[in-house]
């Protein structure tokens, strides 16, 4: 036997139910909740004129934020230090994805231990 193996109680469950699903969603509402209100006014009001969510999928916490304009969008990308910094407390694993207005480029993603390179960047 695998001493790493883990006990059948600790393993996620073969089929998701429904509650599972209802308690997946209410998560990560209440970590997005947790990170908005936690973040200054300027980023706030920056996340207010955006559409944005939080996902998690298999321990990788995402923050999508969708962006209705370019000037929105360079905002946003230039607050990812910010943003991140609330995103990590969560999770060391968390991944921020930043959408520019359709036809207006490509998305940009970066992990929050990625963060700090990118803070000298900008």
């Amino acid at each position: 036997m695998n001493k790493y193996s883990q006990s059948p109680d600790d393993m996620p469950p073969a089929i998701i139910s429904q509650l599972d699903k209802m308690m997946q969603v209410e998560l990560e509402r209440s970590i997005g909740r947790c990170v908005y209100e936690d973040c200054d006014r300027i980023t706030q009001a920056l996340l207010l004129n955006c559409q944005w969510y939080i996902t998690s999928e298999a321990s990788t916490l995402r923050l999508t934020i969708d962006c209705p304009d370019v000037v929105s969008y360079w905002h946003i990308v230039s607050n990812i230090p910010q943003i991140g910094s609330r995103l990590e407390r969560f999770s060391k694993n968390a991944k921020v994805r930043v959408y520019p207005p359709t036809g207006k480029g490509m998305p940009f993603e970066i992990s929050v231990n990625e963060i700090s390179a990118y803070r000298d960047w900008i």
